[in-house]
């Protein structure tokens, strides 16, 4: 299994029946794969979607049904469709359970930073602002190392804040830990890093249990 699906395929099992989530662009979108087909749930889209599903087969292709990333998407019996106030005044409500969401950085504090990197060309800050505020739990899915190696998950945040203090979990290709008010705390390891390289590949400070999972 390569990292990236490792990331995906642990985040759904992240997700319970009878809810409602928002599946964010990159990683997260890739999650409803991985999701059995009984589950009973509701996949919110900013754009004004509810009850999206996967992706579908070229010759199913409706051009006007699309996530908020712009992908064809299929849809669930029961689905709905709606403008982007009402869609924005669901999340503004706290009527979503759970958000999965990317990220560049994330800090032990639960901030998140998703959105800017100073230099590059950014499109805005878009809906992660208000999923990250207002949704009662957000997964982060992310490589726990930038493309040089660097750390991703920080003592604190370098890059201009998404949201502070939203974070519950991180999931990445290397662990997943929690956010608490104590501090970052390892849940799961990847069975093919010792601890100590884990550690090494962590800024922030890693509050380690006796007992760990494996990812």
């Amino acid at each position: 299994m390569s990292n990236i699906s490792r990331i995906i395929e642990r985040a759904a099992r992240e997700i319970q029946a009878d809810t409602v989530i928002n599946l964010g662009i990159g990683l997260p979108a890739k999650v409803v794969e991985f999701l059995p087909k009984e589950l009973n749930i509701l996949i919110h889209c900013e754009n004004g979607v509810l009850g999206a599903a996967e992706q579908p087969k070229p010759e199913d292709i409706d051009p006007f049904v699309i996530d908020s990333a712009g992908n064809y998407i299929s849809t669930c019996l029961g689905s709905s469709y709606f403008d982007s106030a009402v869609s924005f005044a669901m999340i503004r409500r706290a009527k979503l359970d759970l958000t999965m969401i990317g990220a560049f950085e994330v800090d032990q504090s639960g901030n998140l930073a998703n959105w800017k990197i100073p230099g590059r060309f950014s499109p805005g800050i878009g809906g992660a602002m208000e999923l990250a505020q207002k949704t009662p739990r957000i997964v982060v899915l992310m490589t726990h190392c930038d493309k040089k190696g660097q750390p991703k998950i920080l003592k604190q945040c370098r890059l201009p804040l998404t949201a502070k203090h939203c974070v519950s979990r991180i999931i990445t290709d290397k662990a997943v830990m929690d956010v608490t008010p104590l501090g970052l705390v390892l849940k799961e390891k990847a069975k093919d890093i010792s601890l100590e390289q884990l550690i090494h590949f962590t800024e922030a400070d890693l509050i380690i249990p006796e007992q760990i999972g494996e990812l």
